[in-house]
């Protein structure tokens, strides 16, 4: 799965949040300065060429819509990160956020009451 770039990433979370949407609602969910309207149809035509996105036409416009779930793609990335960044152990991950994140033990405690519940 390709990665995207910040742009990109903030449009395909709008659109996973929105589940469908025209650039129009995708800018009108944004912060201001809102980008302009070309920018953002430029972004999802970019997203349509790497198949994170497809749309419908309606009307004389198209509605857009992801073809990548979100879990997906946070999996994917979490792991890129974890392989690039902590030599690709999850401990070693897992032990960094708690030192530099002053992780409450709670917390923790709720992480590996979930990790025990997946064996």
């Amino acid at each position: 799965m390709k990665q995207l770039t910040k742009a990109e990433e903030e449009v395909m979370q709008l659109l996973w949040e929105l589940k469908e949407a025209n650039v129009a609602a995708i800018i009108d969910q944004m912060p201001a300065p809102k980008p302009a309207y070309n920018t953002i149809s430029t972004i999802i035509r970019i997203l349509e060429n790497k198949e994170f996105v497809s749309y419908r036409k309606e009307g004389k416009g198209h509605i857009y819509f992801p073809l990548v779930k979100k879990e997906e793609y946070s999996n994917q990335s979490l792991n890129k990160l974890m392989d690039n960044y902590f030599n690709g152990s999850f401990r070693n991950m897992v032990s960094f956020f708690v030192k530099k994140n002053d992780m409450d033990i709670k917390d923790l405690e709720q992480i590996l009451k979930e990790l025990d519940n997946k064996k």
